[in-house]
């Protein structure tokens, strides 16, 4: 999300090509497609309980995730990065993350579990932090600086386990004590990476002489 933000803002009011659509491109490109097609067989399996939806939504799931390594892969090692790559592909792994918590966040019953919606209302509202933080910082210092964390990577996959424990319907009986450390450990790393984030954009503005108290002229 913070580097998605951060390109969008830095070519904001630009007119300049952001490269051709190469073949990593067109990989990410489809995974974006997919999503939409994902939320669908989720909510028709949540409908009708035809497992064949489930399974095409599981599957879905895995041919995006397994789609950006491949992207990843082709466009470090034959030489395809590009400004579009950079801004589509964080893009698409925070749409099919969010969107996938978002769905699993009504109420299923009987054929899915549900995701808390305090895990639900932390994703969103620290990306929206972090969005609006980005604003005001591009605005007031010119240039947005996004250092990504570690804490924030362990996030992104615990939020994906707890998509993916749930869709498999390990989240009761057996498997119902870990869907509760997923999700916890998932609210816990979304927020602390979203102070991590909050720490750096104060320093930024801090560090910023237009942050600075105005001096008053003497006479």
């Amino acid at each position: 999300m913070a580097g998605t933000m951060q390109l969008f803002l830095s070519h904001a009011g630009c007119h300049h090509s952001l490269g051709p659509v190469t073949t990593a491109n067109k990989i990410t490109i489809l995974r974006i497609l997919l999503i939409p097609f994902f939320v669908v067989e989720v909510l028709y399996y949540v409908k009708t309980g035809n497992e064949v939806h489930r399974a095409v939504a599981l599957l879905t799931f895995a041919v995006a995730a397994i789609c950006d390594g491949v992207d990843g892969y082709i466009a470090r090692h034959y030489n395809q990065r590009s400004e579009l790559g950079a801004i589509l592909d964080p893009l698409a792994d925070k749409l099919l993350l969010v969107s996938g918590v978002v769905v699993l966040s009504l109420d299923n019953a009987p054929y899915l579990g549900q995701v808390p919606l305090w895990l639900t209302g932390t994703i969103i509202g620290r990306d929206l932090l972090i969005l609006i933080g980005m604003i005001v910082i591009q605005m007031t210092v010119g240039k947005v600086k996004v250092r990504p964390h570690f804490v924030g990577k362990i996030a992104t996959v615990l939020q994906m386990v707890c998509v993916l424990w749930i869709l498999l319907g390990w989240d009761g009986s057996w498997g119902a004590r870990w869907i509760g450390y997923w999700t916890l450990g998932a609210a816990v790393f979304t927020g602390v990476s979203g102070l991590f984030y909050v720490w750096d954009g104060v320093r930024q503005l801090s560090a910023s002489p237009s942050s600075s108290a105005a001096k008053t002229p003497q006479d």
